[in-house]
């Protein structure tokens, strides 16, 4: 007979293996912006050069995932889920769409694949997959109380 792991281990397992996916995918997103920030200097308004935009987006990326590291509950996955989800947003639209100028946003249209853009898009992909999966995984869960911690809830008598 063969021991079945506890069921709250195996949840346990799951939830860290989502905040591994969403915590790799960031850094992933966060190396490739960084990166490819100085090759974007010259794209630029009077006010926003794109390699700003860059530089803020591998911070943001960096943030978010710490934050989920340091503190794992369903805000932090959200947090993660929407700063994958709108850089993934963002390089997609920019990549199909020639949007022009927005404000102090320069021009971002960029209509052709290379190897760091699909690793980013890629690694955004995933991390806004398991971080909405590290959500559904963390609803359920609740802090526990004093009393849940001591294993005495609904004990009168201790």
């Amino acid at each position: 007979m063969t021991a079945q792991p506890a069921p709250g281990r195996a949840w346990l397992a799951v939830k860290i293996a989502l905040i591994v996916i969403v915590v790799a995918g960031l850094a992933i997103e966060a190396y490739v912006h960084f990166n490819l920030a100085s090759n974007y200097e010259l794209i630029k308004t009077s006010t926003l050069a794109q390699a700003d935009l860059f530089r803020v987006e591998g911070a943001v990326a960096i943030v978010a995932a710490v934050l989920l590291v340091i503190r794992p509950r369903r805000y932090t996955a959200g947090i993660a889920a929407v700063v994958a989800g709108s850089a993934l947003l963002v390089l997609l639209l920019y990549r199909y769409n020639d949007i022009g100028q927005l404000g102090p946003i320069p021009s971002m249209y960029e209509p052709i694949w290379y190897t760091k853009k699909t690793v980013a898009a890629f690694a955004e992909g995933a991390a806004l997959i398991a971080a909405v999966a590290l959500l559904f995984v963390l609803w359920g869960q609740s802090a526990p109380t004093v009393n849940d911690a001591r294993g005495q809830a609904g004990n009168p008598t201790a």
